[in-house]
C-alpha cells in the first residue's frame, strides 16, 4: 500500500512540475516594439506603447501597478492591480488577464476583466 502512495505523490509532483513550466513568467519584461525601446524609462512617445514588467502594466496613457497576482490552472495569470490615467488625478481598481497567444505561444495578450484585448507582446531582448 505503501508503494501505491509513494506512485501517487510521485505523480502529483510530476504534474505540478509540469504546470509550472508552463506558467507565465514575467522576471523579463514584455511589450511591443516602442514599451521594448521604453523598458529603462521615457526614451520616445509612441501611441502604441505596451510595456508588461513583473510589477506594472504600462501604456501611453496609463501605468497599472500589480496588488497581487495569481496563476490560473489554465496557465493564464490573473491580476489585480491600481491603475492612474494621464490626465486624472488618484489611483483606480483593475482587473487584467495574462494568457499565452492563441497564434504564438512565446507571445502574452493581456484583456481587460471584460475579455476585451488590450494588446499583445513580445519578450523584449
Amino acid at each position: 500500500m505503501r508503494v501505491s502512495h509513494f506512485a501517487f505523490a510521485a505523480a502529483a509532483l510530476l504534474v505540478a512540475g509540469q504546470a509550472s513550466a508552463a506558467a507565465i513568467d514575467l522576471s523579463k519584461p514584455y511589450g511591443n516594439k516602442s514599451g521594448c525601446i521604453n523598458k529603462n524609462g521615457q526614451e520616445i512617445y509612441a501611441e502604441d506603447m505596451l510595456l508588461l514588467t513583473d510589477e506594472a502594466f504600462v501604456t501611453v496613457a496609463s501605468a497599472c501597478t500589480f496588488t497581487e497576482k495569481k496563476a490560473q490552472a489554465d496557465g493564464s495569470l490573473l491580476v489585480k492591480a491600481q491603475c492612474q490615467a494621464e490626465g486624472e488625478e488618484g489611483e483606480s481598481p483593475a482587473r487584467f488577464t495574462i494568457k499565452r497567444s492563441a497564434k504564438n505561444a512565446k507571445r502574452l495578450v493581456i484583456a481587460d476583466e471584460d475579455g476585451n484585448v488590450m494588446g499583445e507582446v513580445s519578450r523584449c531582448k
